[in-house]
């Protein structure tokens, strides 16, 4: 993943590493200039030295201290008048006033020519190799420092990079603490004038998408208010009907369960609509969630008997902080779940209580359950796992589609385990007893 943090502070690293390689550069090489003219003053100094001591033999050889790096010799008249020990008996260069090169003794000397008064030439000269030696040694001690500073420079740079920063993840952390339903605009106030134009973006985008389910929602209510309108017309035609066939008509029972599970289909987008998190705003408040289901299976228990289904109720009285008619909802699902899937004669059974720090409402029932593989497609819309049911009975693939809305807007966490006392299915719904920040 790609870091604006590291991208600039390795440009700008860079930058200044290249910025400080040509400044020691040319650092170094006017150093060197210099150094090479304190050199050629040294080597005039040195030949003002030999003039003051004057000089009486012919041929002398004299001793110095650094004969190995510094030599000379004195010329009249074409007569070697004195020379140091490592000097070549061969003059070093012709005898005109001014610097040179010459090679001898195996190096390469730097030379310096002049005339006294009395006639004589004084030639002095010094290894070139060590010139160099010097003036390097004592350029590099002045820029190897700046070398160094380079990583505390690129920490320095790191730390100012993230200080300079610091706006932009401010932006981020506002983005990130916003619930999937706010979609108000962005603060943007002390926004610099870099993030101004993606504030303004952002801002754009939410409004967008606020209107875009805005009309979802008036779609969604809408579409269902015109088809509820000809599926009762339907349903009273077909009443109608039933007065004029005989009794027990295969084809009108296939009609009627048609419109039926038609109306249940549309009672079900109506509720994935309304329970969708991201473009719903729930009420909470706190209210007691055993009694919610003790009403709830009440309601249910013609449902149950006419399949010659048993349900029972268990748990105790437990306060949850949410939306009671969102739950109610999410309860009335799972109970229609549980009746048709499970046999004739099967048994379904209801927990709502505390459990540990969670308030757990749990339905078990006597089915077919769900194959281990498709417990997480079960959450898609209109999925539908593969069970005994017949198409007639069966869902319509949205009923765990709206539990599922309706726990992740209680933070709530869902589990779906096969019925420890055999063939079934227990769903556990477990929702924090404390409201979570920005419920």
């Amino acid at each position: 993943m790609n870091s604006i943090r590291v991208s600039l502070v390795a440009m700008l690293v860079a930058a200044f590493t290249l910025v400080s390689f040509f400044a020691a550069l040319n650092g170094y090489r006017s150093s060197m200039r210099e150094a090479e003219q304190l050199l050629d003053q040294q080597l005039q100094y040195l030949s003002d030295l030999l003039i003051l001591n004057g000089t009486t033999g012919t041929g002398e050889i004299v001793s110095t201290e650094h004969g190995d790096q510094l030599v000379f010799q004195v010329w009249r008249e074409g007569q070697l008048l004195l020379r140091s020990r490592q000097a070549p008996e061969q003059q070093i260069n012709e005898l005109a006033t001014g610097f040179r090169y010459a090679n001898f003794s195996g190096y390469r000397w730097r030379s310096f020519t002049r005339a006294a008064n009395d006639g004589s030439w004084y030639i002095v000269a010094e290894r070139d190799d060590l010139r160099h030696r010097v003036a390097e040694e004592v350029v590099l001690e002045s820029v190897l420092p700046l070398l160094l500073w380079l990583p505390v420079s690129a920490l320095l740079v790191w730390v100012l990079v993230g200080w300079g920063l610091r706006p932009l993840r401010e932006l981020s952390r506002q983005i990130n603490l916003k619930r999937s339903d706010d979609l108000e605009p962005l603060a943007h106030e002390d926004t610099p004038a870099e993030l101004e134009r993606l504030v303004a973006s952002t801002n754009s985008l939410l409004e967008r998408l606020a209107a875009s389910f805005e009309r979802e929602k008036h779609f969604a209510a809408h579409a269902a208010h015109e088809l509820r309108t000809p599926i009762s017309v339907l349903k009273v035609h077909l009443h109608n009907l039933a007065g004029e066939l005989p009794p027990g008509h295969t084809g009108l029972a296939h009609a009627d369960a048609g419109v039926e599970r038609m109306q249940h289909l549309v009672e079900q987008i109506l509720d994935l609509n309304r329970t969708n998190p991201e473009i719903i705003k729930a009420h909470f408040s706190r209210f007691d969630l055993h009694t919610l289901a003790q009403r709830v299976t009440a309601s249910a228990w013609p449902m149950f008997e006419q399949r010659h289904q048993t349900i029972a109720l268990d748990g105790e009285s437990v306060m949850l902080w949410g939306d009671e008619g969102l739950v109610e909802t999410l309860l009335q699902n799972l109970l229609d779940n549980a009746a048709k899937y499970s046999p004739e004669g099967g048994e379904i059974t209801v927990y709502a209580g505390r459990a540990g720090e969670f308030a757990r409402l749990q339905v078990a029932d006597t089915g077919p359950g769900i194959p281990e593989g498709e417990r997480e497609r079960v959450f898609e819309r209109f999925y539908r796992a593969g069970s005994g049911a017949s198409d007639i009975t069966a869902g319509t693939g949205l009923g765990l589609a709206i539990v599922q809305h309706i726990a992740q807007l209680h933070h709530a966490a869902i589990r779906l385990e096969d019925n420890p006392v055999g063939r079934g299915l227990v769903v556990t719904v477990e929702f924090p007893l404390e409201p979570e920040r920005g419920s």
